[in-house]
């Protein structure tokens, strides 16, 4: 267990190296930190966080940087999460809350998370899987066609059209949408399947086929894998850190074409809770000079995706924990009023 006052220096070391971009020596921490102790002693400090890992020294600089280590026990004992400022609130806020569609919550939301933390932002949409129902629209396109249109409480829409293996009249196709609505509106969609499944009978015989051809296309819609998308902005922002990135940056652009891997980066929609992954703890070698950041958000008490950055592991970790927590929650409150 390290002391308080070494705890103290390494703080002061992971400030400083985010603030200056430069490697820290023992002069500079005396100065600008009120330690309390002698430069001597901080050197001593500087000499134990080295030998446990904490800290490197870069090349032949007199100075120190933190280690992967190091910014792990920042982030896990010495961090707090900044909060917003009043304006930086409204802002979010007012930029949010014009979005006219999903697309454009994630859309908007990536934007923002790159502008107000400089680094690359990914957001993942709302997974179908953790939905809600919120209605089910038939429409009828031709005497053998009907358009289905699922809405979820997250407000995405899928669209899907049937094809009827007969003529389906607008009285049925009425009674139908009505029987549907009444039993899986507000449903999870794991819930769908069981709560239809003898629908077809309260139907005339020759009309039970194309409801069971209806449901069939449903239930397809609801397990279907494509709600794993995710958007990204800001790659453009990790260039002002090529510094950052040993040899080269081709291998952080190449991970972030990868839409599994980041999928993967930003874990399990289910846990709505924050995580910070910090170079080599992140499995994929292109990315092991980088940070991710990322938390879940939805509507309600439950997270239906995540949302993030990334970004070198020289990143100011409580700016960046704030502003993502926050752009998280304006997103869910969005969706609960959608």
């Amino acid at each position: 267990m390290l002391s308080e006052r070494r705890l103290q220096v390494l703080r002061a070391i992971v400030q400083d190296y985010v603030g200056t971009e430069e490697p820290v020596g023992s002069k500079a921490l005396t100065e600008r930190h009120n330690l309390g102790v002698s430069p001597a002693t901080v050197r001593n400090d500087m000499a134990a966080l080295e030998d446990e890992g904490f800290i490197a020294q870069p090349h032949t600089s007199a100075g120190r940087i933190p280690t992967d280590k190091g910014y792990r026990l920042f982030v896990d004992k010495l961090a707090g999460v900044k909060p917003m400022t009043g304006p930086e609130r409204r802002a979010i806020q007012n930029f949010l809350d014009g979005a006219v569609d999903l697309d454009d919550v994630v859309a908007r939301t990536v934007r923002l998370l790159a502008q107000l933390t400089r680094q690359v932002a990914v957001v993942q949409y709302p997974s179908l899987t953790r939905s809600t129902v919120r209605h089910v629209e038939l429409l009828s396109l031709a005497p053998a066609r009907v358009m289905l249109v699922l809405i979820t409480d997250t407000g995405r829409v899928e669209q899907r059209m049937v094809d009827c293996p007969a003529p389906f009249g607008e009285s049925p196709l009425a009674d139908l949408r009505a029987r549907l609505n009444s039993r899986i509106a507000g449903r999870r969609f794991a819930d769908v399947p069981h709560l239809v499944e003898d629908l077809p009978e309260a139907f005339d015989v020759e009309d039970r086929g194309t409801v069971a051809t209806v449901l069939s296309t449903l239930l397809e819609t609801l397990v279907e894998e494509n709600e794993e998308r995710l958007m990204i902005g800001g790659t453009a922002n990790l260039t002002r850190f090529g510094h950052d990135f040993p040899l080269t940056i081709r291998p952080v652009l190449e991970a972030l074409e990868e839409q599994v891997v980041l999928l993967k980066l930003l874990g399990e929609a289910g846990d709505s809770g924050m995580t910070v992954r910090i170079g080599h703890e992140n499995a994929y070698e292109g990315l092991n000079s980088t940070s991710v950041v990322s938390v879940g958000y939805g509507s309600g008490g439950e997270a239906v995706a995540k949302l993030g950055v990334v970004g070198p592991t020289r990143m100011d970790y409580p700016g960046t924990m704030g502003a993502v927590r926050a752009v998280a929650r304006y997103v869910g409150q969005i969706l609960a009023e959608s």
